[in-house]
């Protein structure tokens, strides 16, 4: 009882939202510091981010020379900001680019309890939006430069605004003009960061609310007129200018080529069958899955109250659309989070039928108790699979508070007490997630393996970017996003060839073992004297495969070079007495 009444007197007014994303901001924090860059869509995003300031364009997005038409422009004007505001685009801090997707989970969290104190008592408002931030999905993508999290933001806000609204209209708490504000924001917003999936889920939820109530007179108070004028004044401007400048192509390649083949199959191997987001929602909930069979008792046994009905329009047709849709992956539905959890949390407030509400508590026990031992048991398992001793201690913390996550959630639900049950697993959950992103992920060092040759190089004094020798840098056999974020935009991914002609001209080269036989005949034939520097051993997982990655250098006398992780030098890599450098040969460029 002392537990609901503390989160009665935290959840009052604006204490809720500000609390919910301060809890986000404790789950999401620990991935965005400590977490290298990851392949292959956040390095993009970033280097992309990155080139806008080198360059001074912020119309057109680019990857190195290629062009990226693929999102609107609003991640990337947020995460250049960001950067320009306590970063510097030299320095390629990866932590700066992430602030955005923070901020998005925290916007998120704060909605989510916003828009739950419209219809719930302030603890549990407040404990909706703990349930919202402190959530594995959404904590996860905090600390990725990607746009999901801030997209979540985006359409939580505007569709928390609408609830209100649409409550209001029905006798709920008043909706101020600000309200009204947080709904076109929010779909601004949502269109300059991922294009038509905010005004899908608003459009969804309005066709179903007035197809199932018949009636939708309410819908006309919602600002229309300067509330459209609004949003266009927003996205137009930056709409207009990208037109020009690609002369029309941004919108042939983002709606031909990358939005309708998602539509049609499944675009980049990422087809699933239906109801993979539904068979998936469990562990990407957590710890709001103790609570998951409560909320669907409780989406029928209150359908018909308004707060329901709404949270059942948000979550359903849109749900269908990306079970439907052919490409999916997991954080599609995470804009579809929030309903699902104020159906939670409208299940615990009750009042429900003694049975059913029993029956639903040992369900959320057992569920919520399962997937917290399969979060304990992957990260020992994972860094097993690695051979990465070093990173056991964090392996044990991380299961050990996922499994204590899993015994205090499902005993205190078991024995009837939700409230407690509930939020001694939210916390124990955000300290499982924060030990797994900020210490264990970090540890398993094979899966970083170009921040690995990034230090190497700099180590070696061979980096580009610190201003010692001449550049670019050129790799062969390797053309993973992060390592181009790390070395700068110029960065070459050629062949054997190109990292041979690289070295003749005086700049460092990046082999890959699989063209390092190639690399070495070229030297011979062409008269180059290299060295080896830093080598990195490491699983390129965006493929699938080791890889060991070899720095050369230069011309110069042959020394020893540090050993590589796995303690033994790679070999020197030496051909007769150079000759003339040939003519230039071309380098590929990594396609976005």
């Amino acid at each position: 009882m002392r537990i609901a009444e503390t989160l009665e007197r935290w959840g009052r007014g604006w204490r809720a939202p500000l609390l919910a994303a301060v809890l986000a901001l404790l789950a999401g924090l620990p991935g965005v510091l400590f977490v290298p860059p990851i392949d292959r869509d956040e390095s993009r995003f970033a280097e992309a981010s990155a080139q806008m300031i080198e360059t001074g364009d912020f119309v057109t997005i680019r990857f190195q020379d290629q062009p990226r038409f693929k999102k609107p422009v609003g991640v990337y004007w947020l995460q250049a900001a960001a950067v320009e505001a306590v970063s510097h685009v030299e320095d390629r801090r990866i932590w700066a680019y992430r602030l955005p997707s923070l901020a998005g989970a925290m916007l998120a969290a704060a909605a989510c309890a916003w828009g739950a104190g419209a219809f719930l008592r302030p603890g549990l408002a407040l404990l909706a939006g703990g349930l919202m931030g402190g959530g594995f999905l959404l904590s996860t993508e905090a600390g990725i430069a990607a746009t999901d999290a801030a997209l979540c933001g985006a359409v939580t806000l505007m569709m928390a605004a609408l609830a209100r609204l649409y409550l209001a209209a029905r006798g709920g708490p008043r909706a101020p003009i600000l309200t009204r504000a947080f709904l076109w924001g929010g779909l601004a917003l949502g269109l300059l960061l991922k294009g038509p999936i905010a005004p899908m889920v608003l459009c969804l939820t309005l066709a179903t609310l007035i197809a199932v109530e018949r009636r939708g007179r309410w819908v006309a108070g919602l600002g229309w007129g300067w509330g459209l004028i609004a949003t266009a004044a927003l996205v137009l401007p930056w709409a207009l200018a990208v037109t020009v400048a690609t002369d029309g192509a941004f919108w042939s390649q983002a709606v031909g080529g990358d939005l309708a083949p998602k539509l049609a199959g499944g675009q980049e191997g990422h087809a699933a069958p239906f109801g993979l987001h539904l068979a998936l929602a469990p562990l990407l909930l957590f710890p709001a899955t103790f609570l998951a069979p409560g909320a669907v008792a409780a989406a029928w046994r209150y359908r018909h109250e308004p707060a329901v009905r709404f949270a059942l329009a948000w979550l359903a047709p849109s749900w269908l659309v990306f079970e439907a849709t052919p490409t999916k992956l997991v954080h599609y539905t995470l804009p579809l989070f929030a309903p699902v959890i104020w159906l939670a949390m409208r299940g615990l407030a009750g009042p429900q039928g003694r049975l059913a509400q029993g029956l639903s508590q040992r369900l959320g026990a057992v569920l919520g108790f399962v997937v917290a031992l399969a979060f304990a048991a992957a990260g020992p398992l994972v860094m097993a699979r690695l051979g990465v001793p070093t990173a056991l201690p964090w392996a044990g913390l991380t299961a050990l508070l996922f499994l204590a996550a899993g015994v205090v959630g499902a005993r205190g639900l078991w024995a009837g007490r939700g409230e407690p049950a509930v939020l001694g697993a939210l916390i124990l959950a955000i300290a499982a997630h924060g030990a797994m992103a900020g210490g264990l992920v970090p540890a398993l060092h094979p899966l970083w393996l170009s921040d690995e040759i990034a230090r190497r190089l700099s180590a070696d004094g061979a980096n580009p970017r610190d201003g010692v020798v001449q550049g670019p840098v050129t790799v062969a056999g390797y053309a993973e996003p992060s390592l181009v974020f790390l070395l700068g935009a110029d960065t070459e991914l050629g062949d054997a060839s190109a990292a041979a002609q690289a070295l003749a001209e005086g700049r460092p080269a990046i082999v890959e073992a699989r063209q390092d036989a190639a690399f070495q005949a070229d030297l011979r034939r062409e008269g180059i004297i290299a060295r080896a520097g830093g080598q990195a051993r490491g699983l390129d997982y965006s493929k699938g495969r080791p890889d060991i990655l070899t720095i050369y250098l230069p011309q110069g006398p042959a020394q020893a070079s540090p050993p590589d992780a796995q303690g033994s030098a790679p070999s020197l890599a030496t051909s007769p007495a150079p000759s003339p450098a040939p003519s230039p040969a071309p380098s590929k460029r990594l396609q976005p």
